[in-house]
């Protein structure tokens, strides 16, 4: 059952999509590009986004730093003047370290929440208020399957992932009846830079190409929850449900942690 409005044509929709200077992000910039969409990327990375926007004839670039409120704003009221109210935005920064409570880092604890969920509140402060007076568009985060419940190495990284996720339930709650779609992004292990600093075997790793192409199939499919790929997900998601023993057993079986 579709909960969102289905996005299947992108010609001359307007996309802002944070956090595309590799990886998802990029990959899902570049393939709305190829559908017609009118694209714009932020990122912290100028040169990148300059890059991207040479390869993507009509895509254009606000570089920002997601954490700092005055660069979120100057960029969002760069696009409204420039561009107009997007019709979808996709907040897709993030950052990743892995870490255990043994050996507890502050600094890293309170990075993963400025990046990966005050960063995206400082976008939707920028947002919400024009898509919700204009009745129309998308917001869509990006979360993780690391979100669902606690995991090894997941110290950091995992709290932000789930505030997201329970975020999005209630961005969805609230403006559904407004006419705006939400979505919330689970993907499992994708080839990226963050990824690469794993010390193990990724089960069903994927391209970030072909997580793009997960994610633009779910917005067209209504979905709210985009996971994938499925044959990894489906076993974090029935975890989801299990009793604490069960999981925390079943977690040490599969991790050796």
């Amino acid at each position: 059952m579709a909960l969102n409005p289905r996005i299947t044509h992108w010609h001359q929709k307007l996309v802002w999509i944070v956090g595309a200077s590799s990886g998802i992000g990029q990959e899902t910039a570049s393939l709305l590009h190829r559908e017609g969409a009118r694209v714009v990327v932020s990122a912290r990375q100028a040169e990148a986004l300059q890059r991207f926007v040479q390869a993507h004839p009509g895509s254009d670039a606000m570089p920002m730093d997601i954490t700092s409120e005055a660069e979120v704003k100057h960029a969002a009221t760069s696009l409204f003047t420039k561009h107009g109210v997007p019709d979808l935005v996709f907040v897709c920064a993030g950052h990743y370290r892995a870490q255990r409570a043994t050996q507890f880092d502050l600094q890293e604890m309170l990075k993963h929440q400025q990046v990966n969920y005050v960063g995206a509140l400082l976008v939707l402060d920028a947002v919400l208020a024009p898509m919700v007076q204009r009745r129309q568009g998308h917001v869509s985060l990006m979360g993780s399957v690391a979100g669902y419940r606690g995991l090894p190495n997941g110290l950091a990284y995992g709290p932000t992932k789930a505030a997201l996720n329970n975020l999005a339930d209630t961005l969805y709650l609230d403006l559904n009846d407004q006419g705006l779609g939400v979505s919330i992004v689970n993907p499992g292990f994708v080839k990226t830079t963050l990824t690469a600093q794993n010390q193990f075997t990724m089960p069903a790793l994927i391209s970030a190409s072909e997580a793009a192409r997960q994610i633009v199939a779910g917005w067209a499919k209504g979905s709210f929850e985009i996971h994938f790929p499925k044959r990894f997900t489906r076993g974090p998601k029935a975890l989801q449900w299990a009793s604490h023993g069960l999981y925390f057993a079943a977690i040490k079986r599969a991790t050796g942690l």
